[in-house]
């Protein structure tokens, strides 16, 4: 074990909390202090889209750990305060009320930040998805059956649309793609995702871009569409994409561009890792930059950089692992491994779009670098492995299965 003493977390996020019990568990014995922007005390993110906002679960469950859990991690907590900027030469965080927090390693586990439309900013109805309190106060806002427009087709537009469809409320998708979730499923499985939400009495503006908000008295009323439409809302969701939580680092000399550069183990320089949606590091396996923000990579990244920060010089290990994100919509259970975008061939092996129940196989460069299963729980986790591996693409597709244009 290295002689690191103390060890600052920024982020009370999935990230911050994995690192916090994975350098517990190492034996880590010296201060752990986590600081947190928000008042809570860490919670899960992804119910906020699904449970939390459909009123199935209340916000206490979303806790991550509890409080006898927490207890025997031992933190300092240091939550409801804002890191303002960071002292690399002294080794100090500051916090938006001056004091300054020290360390001998630092985790910038700040997570990512909602996109929002430009010119929004202070217009009621108008909503973002990424905190407790955002999710909250939508939910309250779709008692009644509002005419919600969702701005964006990804991941939190798809999930929100099925939730307020089962509330009541009358919904408009709208998204410059030609198909929810096309650039991650593709267009085959984009296009069964439309009909699903088209079935269920959501209304889909494909590939057309939205020019700002209309309001009246500080309300919205509409959405104003390029083509020069406006599509009439009580609420508006605005599911964008996010920008990863860096902007108090600047003028730090940590390395940063698409979140905190990191290099394979998750190491910035200037004893400053990262973790969770805020990491972009060099992945061993392609080479390239990545950044990931899911979950599942949240946890198992906060658990490495406690191995490497432990480790120490030369015994850090590269973080190479295989993504998993999922998403519920309607009765589809949608599971991803691995990377799916920019594919070069895309193959049904097991099931069919028509039934939708399936897996879905991924290629790029003569190997398999991503699957997908629609209600096939089970079955994926047979081609997770060829993911891991990355599979010469005839031996496991071939032409078995059909070709997804």
């Amino acid at each position: 074990m290295s002689d690191i003493r103390q060890v600052t977390i920024v982020g009370a996020s999935a990230a911050g909390l994995s690192t916090a019990e994975g350098l517990r568990r190492a034996g880590f014995a010296g201060r752990i202090t986590l600081i947190g922007e928000e008042p809570h005390l860490p919670y899960d993110r992804p119910p906020l889209s699904k449970q939390l906002l459909s009123g199935a679960w209340e916000a206490d469950r979303l806790r991550l750990r509890a409080d006898d859990a927490l207890a025997s991690l031992r933190l300092d907590l240091r939550l409801g305060i804002r890191a303002r900027a960071l002292d690399t030469a002294a080794h100090e965080v500051v916090l938006a009320d001056g004091e300054r927090v020290g360390y001998d390693a630092l985790v910038v586990a700040t997570g990512a930040a909602a996109r929002r439309l430009p010119g929004t900013e202070g217009i009621a109805g108008v909503h973002v998805l990424r905190t407790l309190e955002d999710a909250l106060g939508l939910r309250e806002e779709l008692r009644g059956g509002p005419r919600l427009v969702i701005v964006g087709a990804g991941f939190v537009g798809c999930e929100a649309a099925a939730i307020a469809r089962g509330l009541g409320a009358e919904v408009t998708m709208v998204s410059d793609l030609p198909t929810p979730l096309a650039d991650v499923l593709g267009p085959g499985l984009g296009e069964m995702l439309a009909e699903t939400h088209h079935e269920e009495g959501v209304r889909l503006e494909r590939g057309v871009l939205v020019e700002g908000i209309r309001s009246e008295r500080g309300r919205v009323t509409g959405v104003r569409l390029a083509d020069g439409r406006t599509l009439p809302a009580d609420v508006v969701l605005v599911g964008i994409g996010a920008r990863p939580g860096t902007a108090w680092l600047e003028g730090s000399g940590v390395p940063l561009g698409n979140g905190v550069e990191c290099d394979a183990t998750l190491y910035a320089g200037w004893d400053v890792w990262a973790a969770g949606d805020v990491a972009c590091w060099l992945h061993p396996r392609t080479g390239t930059p990545t950044r990931i923000e899911h979950r599942t990579n949240a946890a198992e990244q906060g658990l490495a950089v406690a191995h490497n920060i432990l480790a120490g010089p030369g015994a850090a290990l590269p973080f190479d692992p295989v993504p998993y994100v999922w998403s519920d919509q309607y009765d589809l259970k949608v599971q991803i491994f691995g990377r799916t975008r920019g594919a070069d061939r895309i193959r049904v092996v097991e099931g069919g779009i028509t039934e939708r129940k399936l897996i879905a196989l991924y290629g790029l460069s003569g190997r398999v670098c991503g699957a997908v299963a629609v209600n096939m729980a089970r079955a994926a986790r047979t081609y997770r492995t060829h993911v891991a591996e990355g599979t010469d693409w005839e031996a496991v597709a071939g032409a078995h299965g059909e070709l997804v244009r």
